[in-house]
């Protein structure tokens, strides 16, 4: 689909050195709108950014740890001072890690706290005063969160990750009270099963197996599909908030 009421917009992505991140950027980046590509690593991101450009697009690569806030403040101050004011900001970085919680997998606990929430977090911090100043001139503002199915789905060895999850989507509820009376979209994307790096990280050989039997037996969502989603959404009319969009595969219950 076309999305052009995004054109001349300016966006941060974190997370976009690989799945929902990426594809994201690369749709957004398509429509006209000038994007700020966040994540640790930093050859990925200029690939990506060389690629939006060659394109006909307007990227910047900004390498950035969402977990280290002294990270987070230089990337934010080389973004305004590259791109100006933010009008979208998409929180797509997060990392699944399951394992049983007598496991006592305290590292594995502590990543998708620091990531999934407080990264966010930190993110939100960071640009909350230029959604809330464009929306305050009358333009488009948005914060889209990418959380999970697995906020309200109980899947057994995913305990900590959904909890992370489960208050990201809180979190993204909450905020629109305060956000919402000032024009500022809040928009929490839950998806289901999707193909993308996270089941990589997965340090559990039974349960990286579960994965790719599910994904055999009821296919998955492709990050270009959450992408789409994405920019549906922030294409809508400015009074319009699409405020909770759960999506997955047909097939999974």
């Amino acid at each position: 689909m076309s999305y052009t009421t995004l054109a001349g917009r300016t966006a941060v992505i974190t997370g976009a050195a690989s799945g929902m991140g990426s594809a994201t950027a690369r749709l957004l980046a398509s429509q006209g709108v000038r994007v700020a590509l966040l994540a640790r690593r930093a050859e990925r991101l200029e690939e990506l950014a060389a690629a939006i450009e060659e394109a006909g697009g307007e990227a910047l690569a900004v390498a950035t740890d969402v977990t280290d806030q002294a990270s987070v403040d230089a990337a934010a101050e080389l973004v305004h001072n590259t791109f100006g004011r933010v009008d979208l900001v998409v929180n797509a970085a997060g990392v699944m890690l399951p394992n049983p919680v007598d496991a006592g997998r305290t590292d594995e606990w502590q990543r998708m706290i620091d990531t999934n929430v407080t990264g966010a977090l930190r993110i939100i911090r960071a640009f909350t005063a230029d959604l809330v100043a464009t929306a305050a001139e009358g333009r488009t503002a948005d914060l889209v969160n990418i959380s999970s199915i697995g906020a309200h789905i109980m899947f057994p060895n995913y305990a900590v990750y959904g909890a992370t999850k489960a208050a990201l989507t809180y979190l993204s509820t909450s905020l629109r009270t305060e956000f919402g009376p000032r024009d500022v979209r809040v928009t929490n994307i839950e998806p289901g099963l999707t193909d993308t790096e996270l089941a990589g990280h997965v340090d559990n050989a039974e349960l990286s197996g579960q994965l790719d039997g599910m994904f055999d037996a009821l296919g998955g969502l492709s990050s270009d599909e959450i992408a789409d989603l994405i920019a549906y959404t922030t294409s809508r009319a400015r009074h319009i908030n699409l405020r909770q969009l759960i999506v997955q595969p047909t097939r999974q219950a």
